[in-house]
């Protein structure tokens, strides 16, 4: 059931030595049991891969506008995904501020400008095919000059070598520290729920390419097996901090552990 659902083999055979290990020490008396003891030891992993729940959308409170730099591949809800929690920040009372770094692709750029419009918070942007880091420069510049609370900054989706993935993403923290120390405050990898190993193989390019040191995994509505959220954040050790489970502005979640493994659970009966 856990590797039909994507949770992956190595993170299954490590669940399932977990629970061996548990009912040798705890016995048990029946299935029923035996289901919840599987839910709090895949609680319990994602525990030790500093996944915490959040209460809300918040962000931490600093002396300078929270900067978040949001990665991935083209197509996985990248850009949507910022337009969500925008929404959900400015929602709660919150200045937000929006870079429009994948200068790339037209689509991403107008696609930002458009969220923007709805939710009703200014977005910074050069075009298409100018410099993504000049683009985040500007943006933490405005958030800085505003008193923003939070900058988020979209860059490139495209599957490069990581080379100049690495490369790319360095520039624009460098560039980006030039106007607020320590920036970005957190790099959030999107992953598309549905791909299952695929998101594993854009999960190492990332990491690899970059200090990554969240997730956000999209598109679990419908046919998305969700147990790849379990694996990625095991074999990565990042803490996933937003679930997508639909197209509406609300359907980005916080991610709450038990939550959602009861819900896997549910939805393989």
């Amino acid at each position: 059931m856990l590797i039909a659902s994507d949770v992956g083999v190595d993170t299954t055979l490590k669940i399932i030595q977990r629970i061996e290990d548990r009912v040798a020490k705890d016995k048990y008396l029946n299935t029923n049991e035996l289901d919840k003891i599987l839910k709090e030891e895949i609680v319990a992993l994602l525990m030790e891969n500093k996944t915490k729940d959040l209460d809300d959308f918040n962000v931490p409170i600093t002396d300078q506008p929270y900067v978040i730099m949001v990665v991935g591949v083209n197509g996985v809800g990248k850009t949507t995904t910022i337009g969500k929690l925008a929404a959900q920040f400015h929602k709660r009372g919150k200045k937000v501020v929006l870079g429009a770094g994948d200068t790339f692709r037209a689509a991403a750029v107008e696609q930002l400008k458009l969220w923007g419009e709805r939710v009703g918070v200014p977005v910074i942007d050069h075009g298409m095919n100018t410099d993504p880091a000049s683009v985040a420069y500007d943006a933490v510049k405005k958030g800085v000059e505003l008193g923003a609370d939070v900058v988020i900054v979209d860059t490139a989706g495209r599957l490069h070598t990581k080379v100049s993935l690495m490369n790319e993403l360095s520039k624009i923290k460098r560039v980006m520290q030039k106007v607020a120390n320590s920036v970005p405050h957190e790099v959030l990898l999107v992953l598309d729920g549905s791909t299952g190993q695929n998101a594993f193989i854009q999960a190492k390019e990332f990491t690899q390419a970059t200090e990554v040191t969240a997730l956000a995994i999209t598109k679990l509505d419908g046919t998305a097996k969700g147990g790849v959220v379990i694996g990625i954040s095991d074999q990565f050790r990042i803490p996933v901090k937003y679930i997508g489970v639909g197209e509406k502005i609300d359907d980005l979640q916080i991610f709450n552990r038990k939550e959602f493994v009861d819900s896997l659970f549910k939805n393989q009966k």
